[in-house]
């Protein structure tokens, strides 16, 4: 059997395989990339040989799945599996199992990050200082008391609930399965986005929340609200809430996910629109979360190679 780890998984490659070796033992080839490509021939190229291949959020389309003939299993190191032709995976029994909840903490984390630093105008405020200027201007808000409406009750979802309950703020959901939980108010996505001063995204992308929040939505959304989205980047229609922020229908927004992965063209909206902030899809990516997520990928592999899959998709 022969395992390709067909891209960079964020941990050091001695680490990896180091992790590899105890978790599978030794009769299990195992070959590492440590480069990234997109390019179809050369992914076919590493992976044409391969029972396993591990991926991350590289996108594997239907021509590369079925140029790796022997492939019995996709090791998906991430969360969403948007990027993989699963199609294809199905109509080869191949089996495909995903890693959840090594970033559970680290999404959070941004999450706060985002709205701390657009309530408290911390970018404004750095730069200011180091141009002899003062808080004229840059008086900010605080967590405490505010209405936080969370869009989707996973893992994520519910952690960042928690988290917004301590803090003091009122929080309310909107999600397809509603939990009975303390602290958590559930209700429709309408009068969610009327409510909430603060509405942060942690939905899966599916052609039911493609473009979720569109124009017709953001006019719901209060002036003083901000929007976090550190789900999918299409859940979120560009180009409406580029013109809502321009138009101030909304106060900021908080954007770590796009239409395409970053590299972002220089070109795109929100660049040219007011109070955004803006990252390079790393809500997943801390040191502990990447280790987190090797050790759940290994593990799927071992279950799979004992006869017992797991986190299967």
């Amino acid at each position: 059997m022969k395992l390709v780890i067909i891209e960079p998984l964020g941990v050091k490659e001695d680490k990896l395989l180091t992790l590899a070796q105890a978790t599978l033992g030794q009769d299990l080839e195992v070959v590492y990339y440590d480069t990234r490509t997109t390019d179809s021939e050369e992914l076919i190229a590493r992976g044409k040989d391969a029972d396993i291949i591990a991926v991350s959020n590289l996108p594997l389309s239907r021509v590369v799945i079925e140029g790796c003939p022997n492939l019995k299993l996709l090791a998906v190191a991430f969360t969403g599996v948007d990027h993989i032709a699963l199609d294809a995976c199905r109509e080869r029994a191949i089996t495909v199992c995903n890693c959840c909840g090594y970033s559970n903490a680290a999404v959070t984390d941004l999450v706060f990050g985002m709205i701390v630093s657009l309530y408290r105008n911390l970018i404004p405020c750095n730069e200011v200082v180091r141009n002899h200027g003062t808080k004229d201007g840059l008086v900010g808000f605080e967590l405490e008391g505010k209405k936080f409406g969370i869009v989707g009750t996973g893992a994520i979802g519910m952690r960042v609930a928690k988290v917004a309950a301590a803090f003091g703020c009122e929080v309310y959901a909107y999600s397809r399965t509603v939990k009975e939980t303390p602290d958590v108010t559930y209700t429709d996505l309408d009068t969610l986005l009327k409510t909430c001063d603060i509405v942060s995204l942690h939905v899966p992308l599916t052609p039911a929340t493609t473009h979720l929040i569109n124009t017709e939505k953001l006019a719901l959304i209060q002036p003083h609200a901000v929007l976090i989205n550190t789900a999918r980047g299409p859940v979120v229609d560009t180009k409406a809430l580029a013109d809502a922020l321009s138009n101030h229908q909304i106060a900021g927004a908080g954007i770590d996910v796009f239409d395409v992965e970053p590299p972002v063209p220089s070109d795109h909206p929100l660049f040219g629109a007011p109070n955004v902030i803006v990252t390079p899809h790393i809500a997943f990516a801390t040191v502990e979360a990447l280790e987190k997520r090797a050790v759940i990928m290994l593990d799927n592999i071992k279950h799979y190679l004992e006869g017992s899959p797991q986190n299967i998709i």
